[in-house]
């Protein structure tokens, strides 16, 4: 692998973005509220990325996009660049049903094994990023031609920053560090450095995902709580194996009736998140999803020129080259390139104060690209 220069999403993607809200940020695109009634969308619904619901709002804003850009003929047929199986590929197939597209997926992840490519129905699974200039021609050969009538969506965590089974550990870092960022300056003296990280660690396993729902919001509220001292790991672990804790709902009601019992000013954080959680928003954690935006940009270009190469896998975000080389080559051919991210807008753009001192969304972040 070798670095190959500077790069940035931006430069195939331009603002053609949405993150988790799914609100686009080109503000020249339908907002989410018109999006979603165009969908046929429920009120306030904020789906997630393997739902119907989603791929139908993603549809619509697809259309619109291919209108904006002034393409008389519409949308014909889709690609999808990911990195998981279960996630891309759920997403992918639900697209190709909302949009009516035939369509195929790219699926990577990176390993140290010989070079293996799988084909499942219409998805392109291999284990070297560099098989992207060889899918572009399968899809030809399977009369799915790259042209203005083709949408190719592209996944941009672990798939076209931080490549999964290259260097996608550090996004991960990133948001870790944000969670012990942010809890350990709330508890202040009281925070346990060793305590956080049993906790966290235990909990973020699979094991616990009908606890956390897989949501890092939800795990960083429970380790704030914890370390608060108003439950202990062991009492959470134990009605959890028991099954008398089964959800975070239950988990933050009952915090809800204990309240008064925490320190004012993390009664207040509290309130803040269970009014978040009432109110059905995904990323109630707020303070918590600011600071992985910070630690996370932070990992953008933060090394110099000619660095040993371990030290830009460990340490920086990454833009994976070849899914730019083949994104641009296919811009060229006229194909509608656009990004999908499921991390939250606040962890992924600046604040309104430190958009004003020059911080920047990470599709518009400059970092080094990493080639195989």
């Amino acid at each position: 692998m070798k670095i190959t220069g500077w790069a940035s999403l931006n430069e195939f993607l331009a603002e053609g973005v949405v993150y988790r809200n799914l609100q686009p940020a080109d503000p020249a695109l339908p907002g989410f509220t018109e999006l979603a009634a165009k969908a046929g969308l429920p009120p306030g619904l904020l789906p997630r990325k393997t739902e119907p619901d989603y791929a139908r709002l993603i549809g619509t804003l697809l259309d619109a996009v291919q209108s904006q850009r002034g393409v008389a003929r519409p949308l014909a047929r889709l690609l999808y660049l990911g990195d998981t199986r279960l996630l891309d590929g759920s997403a992918f197939n639900n697209l190709c049903l909302a949009g009516g597209w035939p369509g195929l997926a790219f699926i990577g992840s990176e390993n140290s094994q010989p070079v293996s490519i799988e084909i499942e129905g219409t998805l392109y699974l291999s284990n070297r990023w560099s098989a992207l200039f060889d899918f572009s021609d399968y899809a030809a050969r399977l009369g799915l031609p790259i042209d203005e009538t083709t949408a190719v969506v592209v996944d941009i965590d672990k798939t076209a920053l931080g490549a999964r089974g290259r260097n996608g550990q550090v996004i991960d870092q990133a948001r870790v560090q944000a969670v012990y960022d942010t809890v350990a300056a709330m508890l202040g003296g009281a925070f346990d450095p060793d305590g956080f990280r049993a906790a966290y660690n235990l909990l973020n396993q699979p094991e616990f995902h009908p606890l956390t729902a897989d949501n890092q919001d939800y795990l960083a509220y429970i380790c704030l709580i914890l370390g608060s001292g108003l439950v202990s790991l062991e009492a959470v672990v134990a009605d959890y194996h028991s099954g008398r804790l089964k959800s975070f709902a239950q988990f933050i009601n009952g915090m809800q009736r204990r309240s008064n019992q925490l320190p004012a000013d993390l009664e207040a954080i509290h309130g803040e998140i269970f009014a978040n959680v009432q109110n059905g928003d995904p990323t109630p954690f707020k303070a918590f999803r600011r600071n992985e935006y910070i630690r996370t940009i932070a990992c953008f270009g933060c090394l110099g020129e000619n660095e040993p190469l371990e030290a830009y896998l460990n340490q920086e975000i990454l833009v994976t080259e070849e899914v730019r080389q083949a994104a641009l080559a296919w811009q060229q051919q006229g194909a509608l390139l656009f990004g999908l991210s499921d991390k939250p807008d606040e962890a992924a753009t600046p604040t309104v104060e430190l958009a004003a001192q020059g911080y920047q969304p990470i599709h518009r972040a400059r970092t080094h690209a990493l080639s195989e």
